[in-house]
């Protein structure tokens, strides 16, 4: 790799790529702790919708008082400092800019975010993996058809999981499964924002000293985001998710090659090719030895014999055929780590991972017995969680994506664990993000011959 290279040649040729960031939450609060120490970036603008949070965000990650005093994004790019809007399809539409990033987490916010980036000819880094997994193989059309470049963000898990799928491909080995590990117990899928602490085992101290928020932190307990970022996974790799959505099966590290395996081969895949998130908890509640929670895998295998004999010969681990093994990073920094997406996206003009079809899709997936009449409150929330399932059987159900299930009133009732569907809610057709989902699935329908 060479990207710190590249970004000082930048720095010194033509100055330093000027970044846009949209979001000033946990992700964009984390990279802004290491924008500032990266050779190479000048964090010009932040667009927040309360600019005071990215005040907020700047003083919590160590950067001097008065960098977002900028009138302008054309007094920041003089001054070297930072611009502060809530104006985000403005600070797109501004010419100077080399790169946005994308960290809000709404999913509608994101496909408009993407389009303005199309319009403007700007690459654009999508932490908002809500986004991608709603609507990716669309915006990544848009993008290459715009002649931008669209990018899943490095730091997070699915960057990170394409990561190791590439190389493993570059290899040639074949690909048995990727993931990541998560806390999982089937409990949780039932977890709200009033639970989800007492799960974490957070304390209100800890509550009062951290930027905690209560949908978000459930949203990776009750299984929405382990889903979502599967769909992403799977939509930038083809790799397949579960018919029956992910099982969440416990694995520590040293299990992955003999239990992220096909079951002809002594695992639990229904095939090899497949996604899939491993718990770091048993089903009884005990910890996973060296559980992989914070971190990624990828299994493979070779038919060759000689290669094989390799694996064994470098001390790696295998399965008792010896033909299946696996690579695994045991954490990851999530937007400590995104500068690789900018730096690759921009100086590189390649992403970090993107949407390469329609292979998975998250669900709406009931938490209770749901009344006709209620109100869907979405991701992380009271009423439903996320369900990845193939993208064909979900648009072929008519199921409605996790990433619409926000403020729309069920028409019909629906039981816990049943899938909410198109026709099970009452939703506004003119809306922008339903427009653009419907296209998509319009569009794929046609391709597979539905």
């Amino acid at each position: 790799m060479n990207l710190h290279a590249l970004l000082t040649n930048r720095a010194r040729e033509r100055g330093p790529l000027r970044v846009g960031l949209i979001g000033a939450g946990k992700f964009g609060s984390m990279y802004l702790a290491q924008a500032k120490a990266t050779a190479g970036i000048h964090l010009a603008a932040i667009a927040d919708l309360a600019p005071g949070r990215a005040v907020d965000a700047l003083a919590r990650t160590g950067w001097p008082e008065g960098q977002g005093d900028a009138t302008t994004l054309a007094d920041a790019l003089a001054r070297g400092t930072t611009f502060l809007t809530d104006d985000a399809l403005a600070l797109i539409d501004a010419d100077p800019l080399d790169v946005l990033i994308d960290a809000t987490g709404n999913p509608a916010a994101g496909i408009a975010h993407v389009l303005a980036c199309c319009r403007s000819k700007k690459p654009i880094v999508m932490v908002n993996v809500e986004a991608d997994a709603l609507a990716g193989p669309l915006l990544a059309r848009r993008a290459a058809e715009a002649g931008i470049v669209y990018s899943l963000a490095y730091g997070d898990q699915p960057a990170l999981i394409c990561e190791q799928v590439d190389w493993a491909r570059a290899c040639g080995f074949t690909v048995v499964a990727a993931g990541k590990g998560t806390k999982y117990l089937p409990a949780y899928h039932a977890s709200t924002p009033d639970t989800v602490w007492d799960y974490y085992g957070f304390t209100a101290e800890q509550l009062a000293q951290g930027d905690f928020n209560a949908k978000m932190f459930n949203s990776f307990l009750d299984g929405t985001k382990s889903a979502i970022e599967m769909a992403a996974v799977a939509n930038a790799t083809g790799l397949v998710p579960p018919d029956a959505g992910l099982r969440f099966p416990p694995c520590g590290a040293d299990d992955l090659a003999c239990i992220l395996t096909p079951r002809a081969a002594g695992g639990i895949l229904d095939a090899p090719g497949q996604v899939e998130v491993v718990s770091s908890l048993e089903r009884d509640g005990r910890p996973v030895y060296r559980d992989l929670r914070w971190g990624v895998y990828v299994t493979f295998t070779t038919d060759n014999p000689y290669t094989a004999r390799c694996f064994s010969e470098y001390g790696v681990a295998t399965d008792g055929s010896g033909r299946y093994s696996a690579l695994y990073r045991p954490a990851h920094l999530i937007g400590l780590e995104l500068g690789v997406s900018v730096a690759s996206v921009a100086l590189r003009g390649e992403p970090t991972g993107a949407a390469r079809g329609f292979t998975g899709d998250v669900v709406a997936t009931a938490k209770r017995d749901l009344n006709a009449g209620e109100t869907l409150d979405g991701e992380g929330g009271f009423t439903v969680y996320g369900t990845l399932l193939p993208a064909r059987a979900s648009v072929a159900a008519g199921s409605l994506p996790i990433g619409l299930a926000h403020g729309v009133k069920l028409a019909n009732p629906i039981a816990a664990g049943q899938t909410v569907r198109w026709d099970d809610v009452t939703f506004d057709e003119g809306d922008a993000a339903v427009k653009f989902r419907r296209e998509m699935e319009a569009l794929f329908k046609k391709e597979w011959g539905m």
